[in-house]
């Protein structure tokens, strides 16, 4: 089991992503980075551009 937060990807947030291989964390992190997004968080925002 892998598990890695939002921060250590890139992103904003000490958010927590566990699974069993980094491809499953990774789309983990992309469906959070969208709903952060659609939800207008400035931090996330800024950690994508």
């Amino acid at each position: 089991m892998k598990t890695m937060t939002c921060k250590q990807l890139g992103g904003a947030c000490e958010k927590k992503f566990n699974a069993n291989t980094f491809d499953e964390i990774g789309e983990m992190s992309k469906v959070h980075a969208m709903e952060m997004v659609q939800l207008g968080d400035k931090p996330h925002l800024k950690a994508m551009n």
